[in-house]
């Protein structure tokens, strides 16, 4: 890919200079952090100035997870780790298989913890990755670049759709880039950073939060809680188990022993024991209302026997 197509860096609004803090380096402590603090609580404003593009892809992610499919994220650096990040804790909060919720990095896992910079410019890394989890028409890819323009998630973007998946880009700058590659473009147009350039900063929250959004929304829509309950969370760990139970307490209205004898008959599954405590039906019986019902707790609960 030839870089100049993609335009000039300096013209981007992350790429310039926040007057607010010309004078960075000479900040008392207490003034750096306040003015950090005060750029920071911008981010939530273009986020929710950005909730339609955002609802639109929470559709097509649940849709994806409805028929089969993954919610697939993709970026570089900083923007790629975020989407690796939310990834990985989708299976111990919502149960999710590893495979459901995908996070591809540039320079692959292991430039999470030791940056390959060199990567992000090459779209033939993005066509590879995908081709290796056999990307298709069923499946979300989530696209992240806090520039815009970032030449791996172009490249990615670019081969998702053309395998016939739904496309969504994340970025922190209007008219961006990927967002010509994106069938769902979000654009969360964060501004000047307080160091400049430093999207792990403005940028990099604003993504997570957009991702947090993303997958915590669609799960909420394929059945994976109950009330405000994470209900499929795996009790893989004593407080885990502790807040199973207390979630089940709460679901159902029952007492600290009666839950936990529901969970150690569930198999310490919360979702499975709330249902059985309110449809009054076994294990067995849960499961296979559960499993009727798509996962969705509620109508599980109201199945006829």
């Amino acid at each position: 890919m030839d870089l100049s197509t993609l335009g000039s860096l300096a013209a981007l609004g992350t790429e310039t200079r926040n007057e607010r803090t010309a004078d960075l380096d000479r900040m008392p402590v207490m003034e750096l952090l306040s003015v950090m603090n005060a750029e920071d609580q911008t981010v939530a404003h273009v986020v929710r100035d950005a909730l339609q593009e955002i609802g639109a892809a929470v559709e097509a992610v649940t849709e994806s997870l409805r028929r089969g499919g993954r919610l697939i994220y993709m970026g570089a650096g900083t923007s790629g780790r975020i989407g690796l990040l939310d990834a990985v804790e989708c299976p111990p909060t919502f149960g999710t298989s590893p495979e459901q919720v995908v996070g591809l990095l540039s320079g692959g896992p292991g430039a999470f913890v030791v940056a390959v910079e060199g990567a992000e410019d090459e779209p033939a890394r993005a066509v590879a990755d995908l081709d290796e989890i056999g990307v298709n028409d069923r499946d979300t890819v989530v696209g992240l670049a806090a520039s815009g323009r970032t030449p791996y998630v172009v490249g990615g973007l670019r081969h998702a759709a053309a395998k016939g998946a739904v496309t969504v880009s994340i970025a922190c700058n209007r008219d961006a880039v990927v967002s010509r590659y994106a069938d769902i473009p979000i654009e969360v147009p964060t501004g000047p950073e307080v160091l400049t350039g430093s999207t792990r900063l403005k940028g990099g929250t604003a993504e997570k939060m957009v991702c947090n959004m993303l997958s915590t929304a669609s799960m909420i829509r394929v059945g994976k809680v109950y009330g405000n309950l994470m209900v499929d969370v795996k009790a893989s760990n004593d407080k885990l188990v502790d807040r199973a139970r207390r979630m089940v307490v709460e679901a159902t209205g029952t007492d600290h022993d009666s839950a936990t004898e529901a969970l150690r008959a569930a198999g310490g599954h919360a979702k499975t024991a709330i249902v059985m405590l309110l449809a009054g039906v076994t294990a067995d019986e849960a499961v296979r209302r559960i499993d009727a019902a798509h996962g969705d707790t509620r109508t599980a609960i109201g199945l006829a026997d």
